[in-house]
């Protein structure tokens, strides 16, 4: 199988579902720019032009409006956001309008609307360009929201997304689209609420999503050299939750971590603490930890920033504070996002 970058993964899908099905379009700011939302919208723009690739101005609300309408109609759009923080603006037109389509008008079908937004830090910019709304917009029923991790799931989760009858939000970590993986030619579809084990272990369960797959894998790796085993559950999704997978786990392990982009309290990681505590309490040998960033906005210093979000030296003193490692051992690493100089 032959490896692409995650951009270009997401790049490939685009051009495949646009390319089968006439009625996909891309909408967004830039996605006719020259480096196309980080190089994923330019090979369909250059394909399809700029009739099926449209340029929209800085109006969020009416981009989202737009779209549920063109998905009532029959079209598939697919919503660009370089900077997922603004989507806030767009909310009601996801949240009233397509997520709750198919419950007010059941027998006219769902608004098949695909929204990816861009998330995760940059160069210091602060409290509002630097958010993951994951658990604001999967709060909702009737929006299915995917956070892929790895080159294979942008892809095969967008091709899912672009098939499916339900409207979807997939957030997408600017950290991820240089990372390379194994990634089948075809458009195979990647379904939403099963996870996958990114990596089998013994000791510990990480549950993580998006960039947090990646570097509890790297977490992983460190701690391996101590004889420590991590099990690594990349969740895919965030609405639909794969409950079963992630309790398998921890019912084999007995030590939960959760890693996140977005704070601890009412988010993500708090839902799965409560999934595990509902369903296999007395799996759990030590309490649950969460590895997120601290409770309060981000911040524009970047050496702030550095010590503001959550990354793999986090995770692996997480792990060994569960299973009595020595904590002082854990070298610190360079992030993900080291070098990342913008433009957004």
């Amino acid at each position: 199988m032959r490896k692409l970058t995650y951009s270009q993964a997401i790049s490939e899908a685009t051009v495949q579902c646009m390319a089968a099905d006439p009625g996909v379009f891309v909408a967004g700011e830039g996605v006719d720019d020259d480096k196309g939302i980080y190089g994923t919208t330019r090979a369909a723009y250059e394909r399809f032009g700029a009739s099926r690739v449209i340029d929209l101005p800085n109006s969020e609300n009416a981009c989202a409006g737009i779209a549920v309408g063109a998905a009532a109609m029959g079209r598939r759009p697919l919503m660009v956001h370089s900077r997922a923080d603004f989507m806030f603006l767009a909310m009601d037109a996801l949240v009233n309008l397509a997520a709750k389509w198919r419950y007010m008008y059941g027998d006219q079908g769902g608004v098949p609307v695909v929204t990816r937004g861009v998330v995760g830090r940059g160069w210091g910019q602060g409290a509002t360009h630097s958010q993951s709304p994951q658990s604001v917009f999967g709060h909702f029923p009737g929006l299915y929201v995917a956070t892929p991790a790895s080159p294979a799931d942008a892809k095969g989760l967008l091709v899912h997304a672009l098939r499916s009858e339900t409207p979807v939000l997939l957030l997408e970590n600017r950290g991820l689209y240089q990372v390379e993986g194994d990634v089948p030619p075809e458009p195979l579809p990647v379904p939403f609420g099963r996870g996958r084990v990114a990596r089998s272990g013994t000791d510990v369960t990480v549950v993580a999503a998006s960039l947090m797959v990646y570097e509890a894998q790297r977490a992983a790796d460190l701690l391996a050299g101590q004889g420590i085993s991590v099990e690594v559950i990349d969740v895919r999704s965030i609405r639909p939750l794969d409950d079963d997978l992630i309790c398998e786990s921890v019912a084999k392990t007995g030590r939960l971590v959760v890693a996140d982009t977005s704070w601890a309290r009412y988010g993500f990681a708090a839902e799965v603490a409560a999934v595990v505590a509902e369903n296999v309490p007395d799996s759990l040998r030590r309490p649950v930890r969460r590895v997120t960033p601290p409770d309060c906005p981000a911040p524009v210093s970047s050496p702030l920033e550095d010590a503001f979000h959550p990354d793999a030296g986090r995770i692996a003193a997480a792990c060994l504070e569960l299973v009595g490692g020595d904590r002082s051992a854990v070298p610190r690493l360079t992030g993900v996002t080291a070098g990342f100089v913008g433009p957004y």
